[in-house]
């Protein structure tokens, strides 16, 4: 077997691992659980945006889902105020349950701190998280802190839904391809904080937005749940690469229509040449990327914000294959990678 090879996770990738991770605990979830197992069911496993566990004594489904970020690796002080490093950390669990088709409910939140961390800087941490929670209506309950070299925040977030949550797996060939809003914007904001362009203006400021003030799509997610959808994801690693493990989960392929990207303004105006890119390959938009059929698209699509556009087709093909057309039919050749903490 795969793990049996002697391998380092930098040749594996952070996909490859989950795989295998999957695999390793796939007979430990299948055993029995004692007699509360009885009262749920696991309805979605590990491998999705979040597991989800059906009460069977009442018609709701549980979702769970967890993310850290870490100093160096997804924020610096230099990119992320504490307050905005706060709001982010929390949307992109609250991300993970809105691809399901869920309201968020609770979070336990386990930092950790280097001794010498300002305790002005936890205060501004926290009114960050309980911003975003007062707005989209969860609730931190408890967590824990451990002293660490490197600062570290990880969200655990609980959410629930009375609908079948939508899924990664259950794309088909012939499903139209939509994003719920613009992608690239938070790619945009990192670039113009990271090599700050010769001028500055609403432009730039728009996009710092995007990247340190997220705004996960939970509303959007009832709509597709409720208008049918059963497929879906959010964008957190880029376009093009979600979009993959979508499909790749699905056992299809895809291809994208470069010419029906949606992208904010601000983006197309401080890169024109190159704003497709990081629509493509930029992650942590964190709107939804899901795929339908035709008449549930067009339903689904006229119940969003403005913003949300359909940008493909799932086809027949090798597993996780994504193909992006130009406005004239050529093939586009790729620009850039979504992000893989072991890889990239």
């Amino acid at each position: 077997m795969l793990y049996s090879i002697p391998m380092r996770i930098s040749e594996l990738g952070e996909f490859g691992l989950i795989s295998l991770v999957q695999e390793w605990t796939r007979d430990a979830n299948d055993s029995p659980w004692g007699s509360f197992s009885d009262a749920y069911r696991l309805t979605v496993d590990n491998g999705d945006d979040a597991a989800a566990a059906t009460f069977l004594s009442a018609p709701v489904t549980e979702l769970y889902t967890t993310d850290t970020m870490v100093d160096g690796i997804h924020f610096t002080a230099a990119t992320t105020p504490w307050r905005d490093l706060g709001w982010k950390a929390i949307a992109s669990n609250i991300s993970d349950v809105a691809a399901m088709g869920g309201e968020s409910a609770v979070a336990l939140i386990t930092l950790g701190l280097p001794p010498e961390t300002r305790v002005s800087d936890i205060r501004d941490l926290y009114a960050g998280m309980t911003a975003i929670c007062r707005e989209y209506g969860a609730r931190i309950v408890g967590g824990d802190m451990v002293r660490s070299p490197t600062a570290f925040i990880t969200v655990a977030l609980t959410g629930i839904t009375k609908q079948d949550p939508m899924l990664r797996t259950s794309a088909a060939p012939g499903h139209r391809i939509a994003v719920s809003g613009p992608v690239g914007g938070s790619a945009g904001g990192l670039r113009v904080m990271l090599n700050p362009p010769g001028s500055s203006g609403a432009a730039t400021e728009t996009l710092i937005e995007r990247h340190r003030r997220p705004r996960p799509h939970i509303a959007e997610g009832r709509i597709l749940a409720a208008a049918g959808v059963r497929s879906a994801m959010d964008v957190s690693d880029g376009l093009a690469d979600d979009l993959g493990k979508l499909c790749t989960a699905s056992g299809v392929a895809a291809t994208l229509w470069a010419g029906n990207i949606p992208a904010e303004p601000a983006l197309q105006e401080v890169f024109p040449t190159d704003w497709l890119d990081l629509a493509l390959y930029g992650g942590e938009d964190y709107v939804l990327l899901f795929t339908a059929p035709p008449a549930t698209m067009d339903a689904a699509i006229r119940q969003l914000p403005p913003g949300a556009a359909v940008v493909g087709e799932i086809t027949h093909g090798q597993p996780g294959t994504i193909s992006v057309l130009n406005p004239d039919g050529s093939s586009r050749p790729r620009g850039g990678a979504g992000w893989d903490h072991f890889t990239g």
